[in-house]
């Protein structure tokens, strides 16, 4: 019995080494909503000679046979059986709803710790000089800060999580350019209007979909229309048609091993008439694609130029901003840079930041120029 234990122990550890060499790989970046390590290059140079074997191991880890089908059986078991998340940095609200725990998420929800006077200052002095420098040079300015999920949907978060103080940094920010001359644009009201006639966020995915970034898109373009008349209106609900499709989990359901077996409704918005914007930047690219810059224009000298700080809130929100300037490039940064500004000679800059970012990002006012 005892050596019968010893080869099946033996065949079990050799198995997915057997099975990768004989070119099974086990891997499956797409359910896990990540890239995976790649296979290492040996270039004839000392250092890659010595980095090898940690790459290698870094490889096997992602690849070994059998390894996607392991995690899912692991997840599948803590979801269904166990009624747990298998991810530490995904929250298992009811009915389906999914939370980013991660990257502040957890302790934006709770308010764990306000902001000091100096991080409140700091914003403060940062948005009021990016506010001030741009209209010496007639560019109007536009911040916004993108709520998450359990802002507008906190009644499916777990009761195990509770709220310790009143008031979120979000509130914070808006309250210390309450008295300013910054244009400051507030989605949660309008949003929290819409959400009785339809959701707004993915159950799976810690954003909004189509129809709760259409919301804050109406909103950013009436305060950037404010100051730059020539700005078209925004586009109304009924230039769009309502879809819904059935999709795979997304990005939450990714980081638990669960997007091939968690599904869910993409309510979409379909626009009735063509898009006019077309992305230049890089080149062909997608209007939604998830990169560092992405530069869409419409021939049409007679709209506004604008440079968009953002994050990947301000994914679903370019298709919908790019029609109302010849020229929107997007950077994913938080901090303000007047670098790009002198260079693109935009008529408006909009920052956008998702609030819990407010807990691992703190504005920088010396970033921008007095």
């Amino acid at each position: 019995m005892q050596r019968l234990l010893v080869l099946f122990f033996v065949a079990a550890i050799a198995l997915p080494l057997a099975a990768n060499l004989a070119g099974v790989d086990g891997g499956d970046p797409d359910a896990e909503n990540r890239t995976l390590a790649a296979f290492p290059h040996w270039d004839g140079t000392l250092a890659s000679a010595v980095a090898y074997p940690d790459a290698l191991s870094l490889w096997f880890e992602d690849h070994f046979a059998f390894r996607a089908r392991l995690v899912r059986w692991y997840s599948e078991s803590r979801w269904f059986v166990l009624h747990m998340s298998p991810s530490s940095a995904v929250i298992r609200g009811d009915r389906g709803w999914l939370y980013y725990g991660d990257d502040g998420g957890a302790e934006d929800y709770a308010n764990a710790t306000p902001m000091t006077p100096g991080e409140v200052g700091a914003w403060h002095e940062a948005i009021v000089r990016a506010q001030a420098w741009l209209q010496q040079r007639h560019v109007a300015y536009v911040f916004t800060i993108a709520p998450d999920k359990h802002v507008l949907y906190p009644e499916h978060v777990p009761s195990t999580l509770r709220s310790l103080h009143p008031m979120s940094r979000t509130d914070q920010v808006y309250a210390t350019l309450s008295d300013t001359r910054v244009s400051v644009v507030d989605v949660r009201p309008s949003m929290l209007e819409a959400r009785t006639k339809e959701r707004l966020y993915y159950l799976t995915d810690t954003h909004w979909n189509d129809r709760g970034a259409f919301i804050a898109y109406q909103r950013i373009i009436e305060a950037v229309r404010q100051q730059v008349p020539s700005t078209p209106p925004a586009w109304t609900r009924e230039e769009f048609e309502p879809d819904e499709r059935e999709v795979p989990g997304k990005d939450l359901a990714g980081m638990m091993g669960l997007k091939r077996v968690l599904q869910e409704v993409d309510l979409r918005l379909v626009p009735k008439r063509m898009r006019r914007a077309h992305v230049v930047d890089p080149l062909g690219g997608d209007p939604m694609a998830e990169v560092g810059r992405l530069v869409t224009e419409i021939p049409d000298s007679s709209l506004p130029r604008a440079v968009i700080f953002r994050d990947s809130f301000a994914t679903r929100l370019a298709p919908f901003l790019s029609e109302h300037f010849s020229r929107a490039v997007y950077l994913w940064q938080n901090d303000f840079d007047a670098n790009v500004v002198l260079e693109e000679h935009p008529d408006v800059v909009i920052q956008e930041i998702v609030g819990r970012h407010l807990y691992g990002f703190i504005a920088s006012p010396e970033l921008v120029p007095r």
